[in-house]
């Protein structure tokens, strides 16, 4: 018996399953994947999705994890931020949830506004530590390239320039 013969067998069984026996397997795939680590519902979607689910099965499945608590957006943005807030800017930190997390924006600016806003400067101090920032010994050229590495770490240009003519 060959296996690419045998693997096709399972998959018309697997679609030949009554659907309340589908939605459970959906259900429990769910919860499994929910045990290892705290996903959006974006991303839990797209996992069940993955996983040869109909859309249908997968939007119960979420409601199901949703009902009981073990799914919630707000929690898992707020914990996003809370953890990685020291080291990335709220900018960086905004189009990770949006664009890889799939979370509205409109969640992430309602998060933001309840939390404690960090210390944007102070993370741009880091950053200027950690690439051995001297004014003393840096050219114009140097010091714009620093400045854009910075842009492009989601930081505002006024408090680049703010923190960098305050180390002059």
């Amino acid at each position: 018996m060959d296996y690419q013969g045998q693997e096709c067998r399972q998959q018309k069984k697997q679609h030949r399953q009554e659907p309340q026996s589908r939605l459970k397997k959906a259900k429990i795939k769910a919860l499994n994947l929910l045990e290892r680590m705290d996903r959006t519902e974006a991303q839990l979607r797209e996992k069940l999705l993955k996983a040869e689910f109909e859309p249908e099965l997968v939007e119960q499945a979420v409601a199901y994890v949703k009902s009981y608590g073990y799914l919630d957006d707000e929690r898992y943005v707020r914990n996003y931020i809370e953890y990685r807030k020291d080291q990335k800017s709220r900018r960086q930190l905004e189009q990770e949830l949006q664009f890889r997390k799939g979370v509205s924006p409109e969640l992430i600016r309602k998060v933001y506004e309840e939390l404690e806003p960090a210390d944007e400067k102070l993370l741009i101090r880091r950053q200027l530590e950690k690439k051995h920032y001297d004014p003393e010994n840096c050219d114009e050229k140097q010091r714009q390239r620093l400045i854009a590495f910075l842009v492009r770490k989601g930081f505002r240009t006024g408090d680049i320039l703010s923190v960098l003519r305050e180390q002059e």
